[in-house]
This record gives structure tokens, sequence and C-alpha cells, in this order.
């Protein structure tokens, strides 16, 4: 008999047990009112808004406005992105996009091939670094003023998607169709020896693929010979905090913290080292800035507070709280706040946000103005609270990362002659034309770098066609900044023809930081 009826008992168990959940949800539920009333009433004035201002109101722009207005008196980085925006948001984390796979600049209001990315589509097609885009999808683009994100639309898409385009090349036009692929975003822009025994990786944001990234270059540079390593964290804004741990990891021996979270709902977590960290024996010197946020400053804090490694430069941003994606019915999307990160040694880095959402990110105007960029200010850490590193050094929380060694800002040789024709878009003008009939002229970085040097009839171009933009030549001004303006020149046809591991491989020759850092490793 009882084997008859075994099976009702699981049945009348699980019976129960689902309406125990239904009530105990109903029960935790707040009251509809409490959940409803506040959205009624922004929905209610929204509509009279609407309907009554004198002036007519785009609604759902306004509704966007007032939720991010709401999340950012929370905290300057809990943020609503619209729908519209969190592919290009999306595309910097997964590090990669649908598109043809080539780099262009607008010179002259022409749409010009600086570089195509090998095994692209665009490779695969033969399109050439120098060419120029004349029509897009049977549109003309040509001389017009046409802007960069005009251009990413028309050649971003979904892969296995089509895209035609025009081209001009020895006087000729040439017409391809292209099968758009995915297209990788390098977050390592630079990985190279900086001599016989010291390797320079710059790695610009933490996407999902940084660590396999890092860990691959960080091989390449072992195979030729590192035995000491510069990382280059700055103007590095932050980005998948997973990238930074795995990252941290390769410096560390097993059983060191990482970093820590903690939050409300989040369950508090602690993260530390594996085994087996390519560089974990590696001299380290990393180089960190006004602008090395977020996953930046978990590295590093990991490196400081295991005094793994020295911090040079200049006290990073300041952002030590973690957000967590929310999906929301239209597809759009909150990044809200859910936990505090903290150093090893228990410091949480997040400047203060009392101030308003534009002064907090306008902050770095403020230490600029300061004199914080030429002089470190311990006074910011007057009220902070005291920890120690591994080894019993003092460092302190609320207001980044500091440097064990402060580097100033070097504005030795800049002027406003220099900065004009800097952020005129010239020197890149010039650096293209220059390498039209010369790309295959050095066959690696190192021999250009070597064997050339700034010609001065180039720059007597760049003076002319800065003169052909409105930009006045100062001869005082220049006679100032020569030497900067050279090695620019240098590193901008560096980067025409080795893409941004040229250019930052140039920079690095004249680098303060860098050049601080080279003479650290060298005791």
């Amino acid at each position: 008999m009882n084997r008859k009826y075994a099976f009702i008992y699981p049945v009348l168990l699980m019976i129960f047990l689902a309406i125990g959940l239904l009530l105990g949800a109903r029960l935790n539920q707040p009251e509809p009112q409490a959940v409803s009333g506040n959205y009624s009433k922004m929905q209610e004035i929204i509509t009279l808004l609407d309907r009554e201002y004198v002036d007519s109101i785009e609604s759902k722009k306004l509704f966007e406005k007032t939720i991010s207005d709401m999340l950012h008196e929370l905290d300057p980085h809990s943020n609503y992105i619209p729908y519209e925006d969190l592919q290009a948001m999306n595309e910097q984390i997964d590090g990669k996009f649908g598109g043809i796979g080539i780099r262009f600049a607008i010179i002259r209001d022409t749409l010009c091939v600086t570089n195509v990315i090998p095994n692209s589509p665009s490779f695969g097609m033969g399109v050439l670094a120098g060419d120029k885009i004349l029509m897009i999808d049977g549109k003309s683009i040509a001389h017009k003023k046409i802007r960069n994100d005009d251009v990413m639309a028309k050649l971003k898409g979904e892969p296995n998607t089509k895209v035609k385009i025009q081209l001009y090349r020895n006087k000729k036009k040439i017409e391809k169709t292209i099968v758009r692929g995915v297209i990788p975003i390098p977050s390592i822009v630079c990985a190279q020896m900086l001599d016989e025994k010291t390797g320079y990786i710059r790695l610009d944001n933490f996407s999902v693929s940084s660590a396999e990234e890092f860990h691959d270059a960080a091989a390449r540079l072992k195979a030729k010979g590192m035995k000491k390593l510069i990382f280059d964290l700055r103007d590095n804004g932050g980005g998948v905090l997973d990238g930074a741990v795995k990252i941290a990891d390769e410096f560390l021996p097993e059983g060191r913290k990482i970093v820590i979270i903690k939050g409300k709902k989040f369950l508090s977590t602690t993260r530390f080292a594996r085994a087996g960290g390519l560089l974990e024996k590696t001299p380290l010197v990393l180089l960190i800035n006004e602008n090395s946020a977020s996953a930046s400053e978990i590295v590093a804090g990991a490196i400081q507070d295991n005094d793994r490694g020295m911090i040079i430069g200049r006290r990073s941003f300041g952002k030590g709280l973690v957000q967590q994606d929310f999906s929301l019915s239209d597809k759009s999307d909150l990044r809200l706040t859910i936990a505090r990160y903290y150093t090893p040694s228990g410091r949480c880095i997040q400047k203060p946000f009392g101030e308003s959402y534009e002064d907090y990110y306008h902050s770095n105007e403020k230490r600029r103005d300061n004199g914080e960029y030429f002089t470190p200010d311990s006074s910011v850490f007057k009220n902070a609270t005291k920890f120690k590193t591994l080894k019993g050094r003092i460092v302190y929380d609320g207001g980044g990362i500091m440097p064990d060694i402060f580097v100033p800002l070097d504005t030795s040789n800049s002027t406003l002659y220099y900065l004009t024709l800097r952020y005129s878009g010239v020197f890149q003008q010039v650096a293209f034309d220059f390498v039209a009939n010369k790309r295959n002229s050095w066959s690696s970085i190192q021999e250009f770098t070597r064997t050339f040097d700034t010609p001065e009839p180039l720059i007597k171009k760049l003076i002319v066609e800065g003169e052909k933009l409105k930009i006045p030549f100062d001869a005082a001004d220049f006679a100032r900044s020569e030497e900067l303006i050279k090695h620019v020149m240098k590193a901008e046809i560096a980067r025409q023809l080795f893409i941004e591991e040229g250019y930052f491989f140039i920079v690095a020759s004249y680098d303060k930081e860098v050049q601080s850092a080279l003479r650290f490793l060298e005791r």
C-alpha cells in the first residue's frame, strides 16, 4: 500500500514548496503604491511638460536625462546607457566589433586609409595603406565635411554583411565589395624591447581579451631576452575587473592578495594570486598618471601593497567602485555601483564624490590648477587613514594611488604654437603625405628608429601646411619647441608605418616617465 502511493509524497512536497516560495516572494515585495507611486509622479510631470510647456520638448530625452541625474545623485559611476550608445561601449569591453579592418584618417576632407589590419576583410580584398575612399555604398564622401563617427557608422556593421567602397589609387578608381568580419580591438598598443634586457608594454584599457593579450606579449618579450619590465598604465581608464586581477596575478607569488571586493548585497570576495605567474621574478616598474583609473588602480594597488614593484608617475584618478550592468526591457542598460574594492592592505582609494557630477569628472583640471601635476600634494591625504604595505611602508586611502617616485608633467618644450599644430591634425597630414611612396622602406620599428631622423624639409612643410590652416608661424615658440616637434613628427610617421606600436615606441625614447623607469631599473 505504501509503495503504491509513494509517488504522491514527492509531488505534495513540491506543491507545498512552490506555495511557500510564492508566499515568501509576495510577503517580501514592497507595497505596489511604494513601487509605482514615484514613477507615476515622474511620468505625470513629463506628460504635463510635453502637453503644456511653452516650447516643444523631447520627452524621451528628458526622461532619460532624469534617470541619469537620479543615478548621479547616488555616485558618479552609476549610469543609464541608452540602447543606441550601448553597442559602442560593449565593443571596447568585448575587444572586438564588426567591420572591414582598416585604420583611417580624414585628411583635407578626404578619407585616407592609413593602415590595413593583417588578415582582415580589407586585407583579403587588396585594400592598401595610402588608398583614399571616395564612395561608400554608392554615396560620395570625397571633399565633404565628414566626421570620424559618420565614417564608422557607414563602415561598421554585423559580420557577414557587405559594404561597397570606391578607392582612389595611382590616379585610378577601384571598386571593392567587402564582406565585414569580426575585427579585434587590441588593448595592448605597444609591446617592445627598449634595450637588450628591458621590455615595455603599454595597455590602453582592460577588455575581455586584455589578460590573454598581456600574457602573450610578455611571453614574446621574454623570448627576446626580457629581464625587466616597464608596464605603462598611464591614461588607462579601466574596464573589466577580471582582466586586472589576471594581469596582477602574473606578477605575484601564490597566495598574495590582489583585491578585496565588498558590497551591501555583494558577497565579500578576496582574490588571491595563483602559482605560475609568468613575471613573478621580473623586476617591475609600473607607470600611472592622473587618468589611470579603476582596473588600472587595482593592478597598481596590488603591486604597491605587496611591495612587488616600483610605481612611477603621478597620483591616479581615485575610482574604487565596482559596477554591474543590468539590461532593461527596451535593451538599454543600467550600470549600477554594487560594491567597493579594496587594495590588499585594506584601503579603498575612491576619492570623495560629494561635489557635483561635472566637478567630479573635471577634478583633474583642479589638480592641474593647484600645481599637483608638477609637485606631489600630500595634503590630499591629510585626513586619510594609514595602511601598511607587506614590508611596512605607509600608504593612504581615499584619493587614488600615490606613486613611489613622482615625475612631474613635462611641459618644458611645450608652447602655444606647438599645441596649436598638435591639435590641428597637421602632423598626421604631413606624415601621411611623407610615407606615400616609402611604406616599404623600413622592415621594422627598430630599423626605422635607428636610421630615421626628421629632415629639415619635412619641418618646413609642417610649418607651411600649418599656415594653410591659419596657424601663423611663431619663431620664438618654434625655437623652444623645435626638438619636441621633430620627435612628434617622427612618432607620427612611425604611427603611419607601424600603427600605435610605432608611435609609442618612438615616444618612449624621450618620455620622462619611461626614462625615469629605465634609470631606476639600471640600479
